[in-house]
């Protein structure tokens, strides 16, 4: 018992100081005194799974899991991040990394799929938002931490590895083979939809992101007189906080983006946009999904509560915290959730995401022709016949209709504002505003 006694003093050691911490002593609750039979508790467990376990554990390794323990049971994404891990957390916001391309959670003790990333492998065997992964090869993942899954999922190029997947609506699990891959992660792209209506693309905010959208923005000005743009942040999982501040501050002029509150005094912030809209208020379209989460539910939700975009596709995913990242030591950290996010008109994001202007759910749509009709084309000698041979170009939205119909239905919509903008009393020095019973 002697040990037991030196562990609780160690402890008392350890926990006393926290109470004078003058960071944390502003999160205390009204009840200051330590919770000495908890800590008690504590150190009995310890000994004896110390001194009774099958195998002989380390006292560090056995404290590393209580560590854990502690984090995974506050939420699905507070974590402790040893020198790998947090190596992993800094690629994958610089933008390159191995492995297969998912942003992962944990929901009830298993991984969820978050979103798979563009152009992954993750995202070409098809992993969808809302999986729950059950295995990786023969192991299960059940209780297993963030940490353990993404080293797990992490290997050479070109090596495979086989997914047990539990999905929405299919009566047995899906086997699925991923090949590991390096993923280079393109943040942000940008084309021209059709004459005079842009298209950009951000995948995941990354450290540069709002350099990137600001150069695609410029760029798709020069190419086309621009009369509208779609944004596209489906199946983005978050990233860079001042990287969405900086996108949407793009689209806006002035007022307020998103504010923070937390228990800790520094973690309650406000952020506002920059009095210069560089888009210049022409019609604006985002696109959100169940993938969307985080900071791309900061920049959807400000565009919505300052009625400058038409927010369509379906409901985000709802993380609405921010997690701080904590050094413990030169190689070791928590990433910790310590705030909530608010839109500007003080909407929660968290656990309600996002709620699109106009709901389009992904679908595959069939065109209906019409058949045996006859048209004055039809006709012999009909006037204008010669002309009418020569080939029509073909519609860039006639394909769209078939392979992103959530995108065509965007592009239509944008067609539409512009039509307005130039021939309604909606028209305010050739700009136009979304009118708010658009958002309500």
């Amino acid at each position: 018992m002697m040990h037991t006694r030196c562990l609780r003093l160690i402890l008392l050691f350890i926990f006393f100081p926290l109470m004078l911490y003058p960071k944390l002593g502003a999160c205390e609750s009204q009840d200051e005194n330590l919770p000495l039979d908890d800590l008690r508790t504590f150190a009995d467990v310890f000994d004896q799974i110390r001194l009774g376990y099958v195998e002989e554990v380390k006292d560090s390794t056995l404290l590393r899991y209580a560590i854990q323990g502690m984090l995974i049971g506050l939420d699905p994404h507070s974590i402790y991040m040893d020198q790998e891990s947090f190596a992993d957390l800094q690629s994958s916001t610089s933008g390159e990394f191995s492995g297969l391309g998912l942003e992962i959670g944990i929901e009830d003790g298993y991984i969820k799929v978050i979103s798979p990333i563009d152009g992954s492998p993750a995202a070409a065997a098809g992993l969808q938002t809302g999986d729950i992964i059950l295995k990786l090869d023969s192991t299960s993942l059940k209780g297993v931490s963030l940490n353990e899954a993404v080293s797990k999922m992490r290997g050479p190029k070109g090596t495979k590895i086989l997914l047990t997947i539990g999905r929405a609506g299919e009566s047995r699990p899906l086997e699925i083979t991923v090949v590991r891959d390096v993923i280079s992660i393109a943040s942000v792209r940008h084309r021209i939809l059709e004459d005079g209506f842009g298209y950009i693309r951000i995948a995941q905010f990354q450290n540069k992101t709002g350099e990137s959208v600001e150069k695609a923005l410029l760029s798709l000005k020069d190419k086309s007189n621009l009369r509208g743009i779609v944004l596209d942040l489906r199946n983005n999982p978050g990233g860079i906080l001042k990287s969405s501040i900086a996108v949407a501050d793009l689209f806006l002029s002035g007022g307020k983006v998103v504010y923070t509150v937390g228990r800790l005094t520094d973690s309650s912030n406000e952020y506002f946009a920059n009095s210069t809209d560089l888009s210049e208020g022409i019609p604006l379209i985002v696109l959100i999904n169940g993938g969307s989460a985080s900071a791309s539910e900061i920049v959807a939700g400000a565009l919505q509560d300052h009625s400058r975009a038409v927010i369509m596709g379906t409901r985000s995913f709802g993380k609405g915290s921010v997690q701080s990242i904590l050094h413990i030591s030169e190689e070791r950290a928590i990433k910790l959730t310590t705030a909530l996010y608010f839109t500007p008109k003080g909407r929660s994001i968290q656990a309600e995401g996002i709620k699109p202007d106009i709901t389009v759910d992904r679908a595959k749509v069939t065109t209906l022709t019409e058949t045996g009709r006859i048209s004055e084309k039809n006709l012999a000698r009909h006037l204008g016949e010669k002309s009418s041979k020569t080939e029509k170009s073909e519609d860039p939205s006639d394909s769209l209709i078939n392979t992103d119909n959530q995108l065509y239905e965007a592009l239509t919509l944008l067609k539409g504002l512009d039509i307005l903008s130039r021939n309604s009393s909606l028209v305010n020095n050739g700009k136009i505003t979304i009118s708010k019973e658009l958002n309500d």
